[in-house]
């Protein structure tokens, strides 16, 4: 076993792919499969299961995997320390639903630690891929949200997949709306009230089940519905067709701008909003202080 192949384990891990992570490497794919193999053999267990559609960590591969990070960042201090290398670029990721704290905090933590070198990812993605991308640790941390409805679905996949759910906050639900929707003015909003408004949801891609929308009251049938990607996209239709979305009412005026508003929605409901992590991997420092700064940013808003 090398540290080359450890980096090789990692960069694959990173990319689900093989065929990408041997570009990033700028070696040939065959020979990276190789090396891959080799380590496998020699340690006796799969770290990757192949597929058609790349390459996903096992239960063992991932446990493997948070030695080899381990193993990588000592190796680093060492070299540091009495070789005068310069320390590689710090990395860290989260995957996350469509949430404007996440990338609050994601900002504060840049300019909190002012590092001079670094490759960070933040993926506003779907709900499957926020627990996948944790699963196969592209990212450190994802977050989501789970309710009375979802939570039996969400938290076996969690068992599944070796995860673990933290509690961040527990919310009402809310409708975010444009400030001149005659519903801004009213202090709560019935289900009743929303009838001739668009709704304005995620789509969740071929994953598109109920359990995995980022709404709660997702089975609920609506005479005007709009699905996009993104959540500026959504925002711009809040706005521009007076549409509303649900959520959990924390809002950020610095990134969403002073147009959209929160109002309470009248229903008997909780949003629980949480981050999953990986049983096996100890978190990085960066990922604690992501933490620390989602904390302080969901406490301010």
């Amino acid at each position: 076993m090398t540290l080359q192949q450890l980096k090789y384990a990692i960069e694959v891990a990173k990319w689900g792919s093989i065929n990408i992570a041997a570009q990033k490497l700028f070696i040939t794919q065959p020979s990276l499969s190789n090396a891959i193999k080799e380590l496998e053999n020699e340690i006796n267990i799969l770290i990757f299961e192949r597929t058609n559609r790349g390459v996903s960590l096992t239960v063992d591969g991932a446990e493997f995997l948070g030695y080899a990070r381990q193993v990588i960042e000592q190796s680093e201090l060492l070299e540091k320390r009495y070789f005068n290398s310069q320390p590689s670029a710090q990395h860290f990721s989260v995957s996350t639903q469509h949430y404007a704290f996440a990338v609050n905090a994601f900002v504060d933590l840049i300019r909190e630690y002012g590092l001079d070198e670094y490759e960070f990812q933040l993926r506003e993605t779907r709900t499957y891929e926020v627990i996948d991308d944790v699963k196969n640790l592209r990212s450190e941390i994802g977050i989501l949200y789970i309710n009375e409805f979802n939570a039996k679905v969400l938290n076996k996949m969690f068992k599944e997949n070796n995860l673990q759910f933290t509690t961040l906050l527990v919310a009402r639900p809310h409708v975010f709306i444009s400030v001149n929707n005659p519903l801004a003015r009213q202090k709560t909003v019935r289900l009743e009230d929303l009838e001739d408004y668009p709704c304005l949801s995620f789509e969740q891609g071929e994953y598109n089940s109920f359990h995995f929308s980022e709404e709660i009251l997702s089975t609920l049938s609506h005479r005007k519905n709009i699905r996009v990607s993104d959540r500026a996209t959504l925002f711009n239709l809040l706005i521009g067709l007076n549409g509303y979305t649900i959520s959990t009412g924390i809002i950020s005026a610095d990134l969403n701008g002073p147009d959209i508003v929160a109002v309470p929605l009248d229903v008997d409901e909780e949003i629980t909003v949480g981050w999953i992590s990986h049983k096996n991997i100890r978190l990085s420092p960066l990922a604690n202080n992501y933490l620390q700064s989602l904390k302080r940013v969901v406490k301010n808003l």
